[in-house]
């Protein structure tokens, strides 16, 4: 029996760790189980699906086998179930979410690097990776997406310098395994810093 590949347990995690905070993000919206799951599962496949239809790669990842879809499910219901009975914190919701961006983030760089893209074109798959499950979530729970908040701080901005590195260390030789840690150690670590600093990029204004 084969073991799964460093890809598939980085995917698995990824999308355990998405749905969770699309459980939590629906913590006082009067939502039943029903609407919590779809707010799960849209949350950990969104990235994804877009990346995968957008490089032709179908049918997307989680429709392949039960196993991500299961996966998904079975994290959603175990943190509806909890959460009702533990009030989790907010910050809960922050870690795992920037959890999920540094999970996805990577995995979209490394399928545009598999794939033969150009560095540029590679950092930009991993940043929709990282981010448009999270966007599909807010919208459908009716927030401003994380990604456009100033004080969510840093988000997208965490996910393109980590998926740079990755191409950078990869262009350079670097292991693959290695440069996924370093990516996502970076994606964790803005994300984090920025929370805990209140770091962001300067808002447009008028004068």
């Amino acid at each position: 029996m084969s073991l799964p590949s460093p890809q598939l347990l980085l995917e698995h995690f990824g999308v355990f760790v998405s749905s969770i905070t699309g459980v939590l993000a629906a913590r006082g919206k009067k939502i039943d189980l029903f609407g919590v799951l779809v707010l799960a599962l849209v949350t950990a496949f969104g990235g994804g699906t877009v990346r995968d239809v957008l490089v032709g790669d179908l049918p997307v990842a989680w429709l392949r086998g039960p196993g991500l879809l299961i996966n998904a499910t079975v994290a959603a219901l175990l943190t509806f179930f909890v959460a009702r009975f533990y009030k989790l914190p907010h910050r809960a919701l922050v870690v795992a979410d920037a959890l999920a961006l540094a999970f996805f983030t990577m995995l979209g760089t490394q399928k545009g690097v598999a794939l033969a893209f150009s560095p540029p074109v590679a950092v930009l798959l991993g940043v929709v990776t990282g981010v448009a499950g999270g966007i599909a979530r807010d919208v459908l729970t009716g927030e401003v997406p994380m990604v456009f908040r100033p004080e969510i701080r840093l988000y997208a901005t965490a996910a393109l310098c980590g998926a740079a590195v990755f191409v950078a260390l990869h262009g350079l030789g670097v292991g693959g395994s290695l440069a996924t840690a370093a990516g996502a150690g970076l994606v964790l670590a803005l994300r984090l810093a920025a929370i805990y600093w209140k770091l962001s990029l300067p808002l447009f204004e008028a004068r």
